[in-house]
């Protein structure tokens, strides 16, 4: 059966995960992690940049936007030239990856804002730290001022500029949205399956999200406050 063909974005910003064959480990030391991100920042630049990375041990987070090479082309040659090292450095030999890497569209601004805070929070939910930040091997340290390596592989001001255009501000902001407790769930609508609610259910339900805030109060918010709220309405 032939593979159906990837999604194209259109913003041309994708999430995409890297899995080990077999789910088997992909990185055994600190210098194989730093060998991939030496080889993501290689490839980087004019060809596609990286918003935002998390390596765990057998797999990869990475939310990209294509430059001039497809998703499927540079995710290919970064694969590749990894696996090469990896066989080497291990005496190994086969596949190192799963056949085909895993790609989702980000097409929203609310999308590329939960798909950045999911990445940095899967140490967390695997139970390797309390806080993202705490993590040495994803790109949140860098979002939140912190020092983080490789210099230059990150591309912050997408994420950033929906924040605030003010440095400090989109950074306290950022650090804020990471706080929220929520499970990603990719959907920015209502269930299909959802059983509709009665006017009293939703005026209860309005009540319990915004609290003594009053419409218009909700609609002035800034856009990513404002869509953090209408977030929460869809618990």
């Amino acid at each position: 059966m032939p593979r159906r063909s990837r999604r194209k974005s259109r913003s041309g910003i994708y999430h995409v995960i890297l899995r080990g064959a077999n789910r088997q480990e992909i990185f055994h030391h600190d210098k194989d992690r730093l060998r991939f991100l030496a080889k993501l920042k290689q490839f980087s630049g004019k060809e596609f940049q990286v918003m935002g990375w998390c390596l765990m041990n057998n797999h990869v987070h990475l939310m990209i936007k294509e430059g001039r090479e497809s998703i499927s082309s540079l995710m290919k040659r970064v694969g590749v030239s990894y696996a090469r090292y990896y066989n080497f450095t291990y005496a190994t030999n086969g596949h190192l990856f799963q056949d085909r890497f895993i790609s989702e569209v980000v097409e929203s601004e609310i999308a590329v804002l939960r798909v950045i805070r999911y990445i940095h929070m899967n140490p967390v939910k695997a139970g390797m730290v309390d806080h993202p930040e705490e993590y040495v091997w994803s790109s949140c340290r860098l979002y939140f001022g912190q020092v983080s390596y490789p210099v230059n592989l990150l591309n912050t001001s997408t994420v950033c500029g929906l924040f605030s255009r003010e440095k400090d501000t989109a950074k306290g902001k950022l650090i804020d949205y990471h706080r929220l407790q929520e499970e990603y769930d990719g959907i920015d609508a209502w269930p299909v399956s959802q059983k509709r609610m009665t006017d009293e259910e939703a005026r209860i339900k309005v009540i319990e999200v915004i609290g003594k805030m009053e419409i218009p109060q909700v609609k002035s918010l800034p856009k990513v406050e404002r869509d953090e709220v209408l977030r929460r309405g869809r618990r």
